[in-house]
């Protein structure tokens, strides 16, 4: 079986749009530079053009960070009340973004992203840890401030590609510093791995990357990992590495995928991998409604969150909008860190089972799109206990402590479309608007 995948083209393949202080600019991606012929590999997941003209804007948001309005899922999801009433998180708690690595020197992001602390401060001989070629810390890693480039194999400093850096926006840029937006977890720490190479065509390279990112953030103390990829062939060693995330505590939040709109049916991991530690997210709009390029299956994907239209941190400084379950899914890990911050004694599984079943509930629109019919909450997971959680995270059964178990996920409707070629993905995105 070959278990190479395309590793994800990632929520604004095609172009996206950067916002400036006073342009908007449209910044085409060169698509030429793309290799995308073996249906095998791992596909970055795609997205659409923004058209900012439909954006709704939220004038009730009373942080002071001048653009946070342009982000509609931070009122879709009831954060802003979160914030205020209960917690703004904590940088306690570390989200591991594998992803294409972070802008580090971003003035909205700076704040927020961890610190290894045996790579900081002054060695025996006087010298920075930071940079002094040593691996001080003895993790295996010379100089890993904020994380690890495996792709270039080095300290990771930056995003050449920039779907990491929007990524990470969404999760946790710096609430309330006066400046740009702000997370969905106003305060966090964002480690930050690289696992995407953006100009091989060996991309099953990328899902070795991947399961070294894997261990490298269970290892480093992550208890959320933010994976906004997949591709259609599972791999026993990715596998391994999540369930081993499990067995440490930590939670794998996956996104559902996208499809063109008339994909054939097909599974999409590390979503659909049959572990309890696993959430798969799928996107909607402003309307509730699923979006037609995402996947959706009422017996796997376990919740919905805002993914189209999402406005984010982007490279050098930048903002911008992008599109796909690429976005909904750190909005899910941003909440899990919010959880978590709140409840540091909650498992994987209570952090899930806060996460889908105290959202909007119910939903017609999500009818046999996700399990619950649910749709994130920001609000309602921080100040309603799931049926059966205890405050310490423990499951209570009859009394008795216990923890949930999850039956094999039925992936067989799961919608899934993946191009294999420039020209398909060229038509992915004329057929997606």
């Amino acid at each position: 079986m070959n278990y190479s995948r395309i590793s994800m083209m990632l929520a604004f393949l095609g172009f996206f749009i950067l916002v400036g202080l006073k342009t908007i600019r449209q910044k085409p991606h060169n698509l030429s530079s793309l290799s995308i012929s073996n249906k095998n590999n791992r596909l970055l997941i795609l997205g659409k053009p923004i058209n900012n003209s439909s954006l709704k804007t939220n004038k009730d948001i009373k942080q002071n960070d001048p653009s946070i309005h342009n982000n509609w899922g931070i009122n879709g999801t009831h954060s802003t009340s979160a914030w205020n009433e209960i917690t703004k998180g904590s940088r306690k708690v570390i989200v591991a973004v594998i992803d294409t690595g972070i802008d580090t020197q971003h003035p909205d992001l700076k704040k927020n992203l961890w610190v290894n602390k045996g790579e900081t401060g002054l060695d025996n001989n006087g010298r920075n840890k930071s940079f002094n070629g040593i691996d001080d810390d003895k993790n295996g890693y010379i100089d890993d401030v904020h994380g690890w480039d495996f792709v270039y194999n080095k300290p990771i400093k930056s995003d050449k590609h920039g779907h990491g850096t929007h990524v990470s926006g969404i999760i946790g840029a710096v609430g309330n510093n006066g400046i740009g937006i702000s997370g969905i977890s106003p305060q966090v720490s964002l480690m930050a791995l690289n696992y995407y190479n953006t100009t091989s065509t060996d991309s099953s390279k990328n899902l070795s990357n991947t399961v070294k990112a894997i261990y490298y953030a269970i290892n480093n103390g992550a208890a959320i990992i933010n994976y906004s990829g997949g591709g259609p062939d599972a791999n026993p060693k990715e596998f391994a590495a999540i369930k081993k995330a499990f067995n440490k505590g930590v939670l794998f939040v996956s996104a559902a995928g996208n499809k063109r709109p008339k994909d054939k049916v097909g599974s999409y991991y590390p979503a659909d991998y049959s572990l309890p530690n696993i959430i798969s997210v799928t996107a909607i709009n402003q309307n509730n409604n699923v979006l037609n390029t995402s996947n959706f299956n009422e017996s796997r994907v376990d919740i919905a969150a805002p993914g189209g239209n999402i406005y984010s941190t982007l490279p050098n400084g930048q903002y911008g909008f992008m599109t796909g379950t690429s976005q909904a899914t750190p909005f899910v890990s941003g909440v899990a860190a919010l959880i978590k911050a709140k409840y540091p004694d909650f498992s994987p599984q209570q952090i899930k089972k806060q996460l889908t079943t105290t959202g909007d509930l119910k939903l017609q629109k999500l009818k046999n799109k996700t399990k619950n019919r649910t749709v994130l909450n920001t609000y309602r997971a921080l100040s309603t206990l799931a049926n059966n959680v205890s405050a310490n995270g423990a499951f209570l059964v009859n009394n008795r402590q216990q923890f949930d178990s999850t039956k094999k996920k039925d992936s067989t409707t799961i919608q899934s479309g993946i191009p294999s070629s420039v020209n398909q993905l060229t038509d992915f995105l004329k057929t997606s608007k």
